[in-house]
């Protein structure tokens, strides 16, 4: 057994506290607007609306999902497929180039978005961004420290504050 050390206390208290904040906000997020995180990410990515310069496209592609929320696209075509079954998005084939397919907002889809909330990893970066350049880096570098001693630093992961695996979202 590894003696008491109260530092070492402090650091295990505080990975705690972030990561039950993170479970905390998801299952509230869950319970008040029965989205998880990544399907929240989602929906906001496609009201953001196209990205195509010059394409005249009147949605999103899943690419654009995709890349926009930092997750695989076939993560993401299963977040599609379950906000398209709650009536909150719809895929429809594009008017220019029938091989493309874009991704709109339901009426029911826009006025989700338009009743979301904050998601925690948005005020966590406009916080972040208040941090002086030095300081985020420092921040940075210990918590790729604290990954590399959890022994999680080979872990390929998404930049999403939610405590499940995006795959399942």
């Amino acid at each position: 057994m590894l003696p008491e050390d109260a530092i070492a206390q402090d650091i295990l208290r505080t990975i705690r506290q972030v990561v039950r904040q993170i479970s905390i906000h998801s299952k509230q997020l869950q319970r008040d607007v029965g989205l998880s995180v990544p399907q929240l990410l989602c929906l906001q990515a496609i009201a953001d609306g196209p990205v195509a310069a010059g394409t005249g496209a009147a949605g999103v592609t899943l690419g654009d999902v995709s890349d926009r929320v930092q997750l695989g696209a076939p993560t993401v075509s299963r977040i599609i497929d379950r906000l398209i079954a709650a009536n909150l998005v719809a895929r429809e084939r594009g008017t220019d180039d029938r091989r493309k397919v874009q991704i709109t907002l339901t009426e029911a889809g826009q006025a989700r978005v338009a009743a979301l909330p904050t998601p925690l990893q948005t005020s966590f970066l406009e916080r972040l961004a208040r941090l002086g350049d030095d300081e985020r880096r420092h921040l940075r570098d210990a918590l790729a420290k604290v990954a590399e001693l959890m022994s999680a630093s080979e872990l390929d992961a998404a930049p999403l504050l939610s405590p499940d695996d995006p795959p399942q979202a």
